[in-house]
């Protein structure tokens, strides 16, 4: 029979043995403990990782509001910095406005005040020019209403178409050239100018007549009758002034024209240039004129080229004339220059004579001298009184006479 052992072994509940029933519930009672102890652990643990957890969140969300409070005060440090900076850099702005202000208003006011004044000098300047003019226009009125009454006056016209002549004359010649009034021969009339040409003998030279005439009334006629555009009124004045300037040309070559004392033709003047304008443009006139009555026709700008061209005749004449004096003087100094070359050989000669005379002086002086080494020397003024020579006297004193006397001693 097996042993109780064995039996209580087999017999125990739900199978278990029976002696085994204490130690399970031992060790099922120390794992719960040791389970619940690491549980407690592993709780106790969480519990440590959790509260780190919190301290070390609480010391970043500290170290974070720090920084957030320092990055606060630094951005109002900043924004109060930047906010001065800019409160000074307006300041500075708007004191250099207001200077640029200042400066900009002055130049403008300056410059406003420089434009104004040249504008007004300007409009004074132009007002002043204005009043001037308007007093030379009522002058210039004036001359015209004289110079009206002036030509109205068939005497006191042709004075004043001589009086331009004359000016004319005085202007490009001489008064040597020209003379008024001038009576070419005995018999004939006086002609108002004359230019003087030179003739075949000295004391005979040839005139140029020339005569001023004015036709004013055929001239305005023409001219109204061309200003209204009527070409029988133009026609029958054209006619009229043809007729009365031809008649003025066989009075003058009538009264001036008498060769040799004159020239073969004569000048007839028209004080203005629309007269002679109107008169070249008669067709044939001015041909006509030249060849029947030997009368050049000619206004105040063409009698004053005439003049000009004559002018440069005398003075190529003048010249001509001088260059034979010219040649004469010139024969007279070549004749002058023969005899003063003799006189430089007869100087060159007698500078050559005194020249060998100062040698030979020159020679016997060195050859006294050297005679003379040997002798002593006295007193300056003893040898004066010796000599019979001042003591006083300079150096260059007596030097023309000591010339004088060594030269006759030498001849």
């Amino acid at each position: 029979m097996p042993p109780a052992s064995m039996r209580r072994w087999r017999c125990g509940r739900a199978g278990v043995p029976e002696g085994m029933d204490g130690s399970v519930s031992t060790e099922l009672i120390l794992l719960a403990v040791l389970v619940v102890g690491v549980f407690l652990l592993l709780v106790f643990v969480l519990l440590l990782l959790v509260r780190t957890a919190v301290t070390n969140s609480d010391r970043l969300v500290g170290t974070v509001n720090r920084l957030v409070e320092k990055s606060e005060d630094a951005f109002l440090a900043i924004q109060t910095g930047n906010e001065r900076k800019l409160a000074e850099i307006q300041a500075s702005n708007e004191q250099r406005l207001d200077a640029m202000r200042q400066l900009v208003d002055e130049k403008l006011q300056s410059t406003l005040e420089q434009r104004l004044g040249e504008s007004f000098r300007l409009v004074g300047e132009r007002l002043e020019a204005v009043q001037r003019g308007l007093g030379e226009m009522q002058a210039l009125a004036n001359g015209v209403g004289d110079l009206k009454r002036i030509l109205v006056n068939v005497r006191e016209r042709g004075t004043w178409g001589e009086y331009q002549l004359g000016a004319i004359l005085e202007d490009i010649l001489t008064p040597g050239q020209y003379e008024a009034n001038v009576r070419i021969t005995e018999g004939r009339e006086q002609v108002e100018y004359a230019v003087k040409l030179p003739g075949r003998g000295r004391d005979a030279p040839v005139w140029l007549p020339i005569d001023a005439k004015f036709p004013k009334e055929s001239y305005e006629r023409l001219v109204e009758a061309a200003t209204a555009a009527d070409a029988a009124s133009v026609q029958s004045a054209s006619a009229e002034l043809r007729t009365v300037v031809a008649r003025m040309a066989q009075d003058i070559q009538r009264k001036y024209i008498c060769p040799p004392a004159s020239t073969d033709f004569a000048i007839l003047f028209l004080p203005t240039e629309g007269l002679f304008a109107e008169v070249l443009r008669l067709p044939g006139l001015h041909d006509t004129l030249q060849r029947k009555h030997r009368v050049l026709v000619a206004g105040p700008t063409t009698l004053a080229a005439i003049l000009n061209s004559l002018r440069v005749g005398f003075q190529t004449l003048a010249i001509e004339q001088r260059a034979g004096e010219v040649w004469q003087v010139l024969g007279a100094v070549k004749t002058e220059f023969g005899t003063f070359s003799n006189y430089l050989d007869l100087i060159k000669r007698q500078i050559q004579t005194v020249s060998n005379t100062l040698d030979l002086s020159s020679r016997r002086t060195r050859a006294m001298q050297r005679k003379l080494r040997s002798v002593e020397e006295l007193p300056r003024a003893e040898a004066g009184a010796l000599l019979g020579l001042p003591v006083d006297e300079p150096l260059g004193g007596g030097a023309e006479d000591d010339v004088e006397e060594d030269s006759e001693e030498v001849q």
